[in-house]
């Protein structure tokens, strides 16, 4: 599915509407949710949107976050995906801290890969032997990457790990990333993308035009076979 908005903060206002339905859905059938964010400037507006409209709308004590991705720095530093959500979402509203289960970028990054592996193992249900999320927000970056899965690195893609170690191609920063593997067995998944130099890669992946494989993004199913798409008018530019 795919739906287009004139702006990005409508995007972040229809989906903090849609995560809303998808919340009241998995407090029905199981008494919390278990949710996978990412880090950028479209969720954070989202998050401002959260954190204004729907502080006291969510149960937030039933809400449990993951990260799809966050680089290898100290929580305080001005990169860090957990320190911007926190910062615009977390003291906004009542979530015990049990509740936000961060990756240490602090950490050394392969000895963090098996700590947060755990830590997922531990805490979710299981579909065939891999951990299951309710619902995993994604971006996407102008070279189709996503969470933190490369075009140099596509075999994160496929592993049968649940967290591996990414580097980025150009500043070779080190991060931590969900799998491929992991991300595609969550019940669902949103792409949030924005901006105009998103265009082409969003164009391809969703035209299937012939070289459109060599983006991590354009792997990512859900068991359903298909993810959701929220894009706002620029990012859908090129579309037909």
């Amino acid at each position: 599915m795919i739906r287009i908005f004139e702006t990005p903060l409508m995007l972040a206002e229809s989906f903090a509407a849609e995560f809303k339905n998808i919340y009241e859905e998995c407090i029905s059938k199981t008494g919390n949710i278990n949710i996978v964010i990412s880090g950028g400037s479209t969720p954070k507006q989202l998050f401002e949107t959260l954190a204004k409209k729907y502080k006291d709308k969510i149960e937030w004590d039933k809400v449990n976050i993951y990260w799809a991705d966050e680089r290898c720095v100290p929580p305080d530093n001005d990169e860090s995906n957990f320190g911007m959500t926190s910062n615009i979402l977390f003291s906004k509203i009542l979530i015990p801290e049990s509740n936000i289960h961060r990756i240490y970028g602090e950490n050394d990054p392969a000895a963090e890969v098996v700590r947060y592996t755990d830590e997922i193992k531990n805490n979710l249900k299981q579909r065939n032997g891999i951990p299951k999320f309710d619902l995993i927000l994604l971006g996407m970056g102008d070279d189709g990457h996503t969470a933190s899965i490369f075009p140099d690195q596509m075999d994160i893609l496929n592993s049968d790990n649940v967290c591996a170690v990414a580097v980025h191609p150009e500043s070779r920063q080190k991060r931590i990333t969900l799998t491929g593997t992991v991300i595609s067995n969550a019940d669902k998944i949103y792409f949030l993308v924005t901006g105009k130099s998103k265009a082409e890669v969003m164009k391809k992946i969703l035209d299937k035009n012939h070289d459109y494989l060599k983006y991590p993004a354009a792997h990512i199913q859900t068991n359903n076979n298909y993810p959701f798409w929220y894009l706002d008018k620029e990012a859908a530019s090129l579309l037909k």
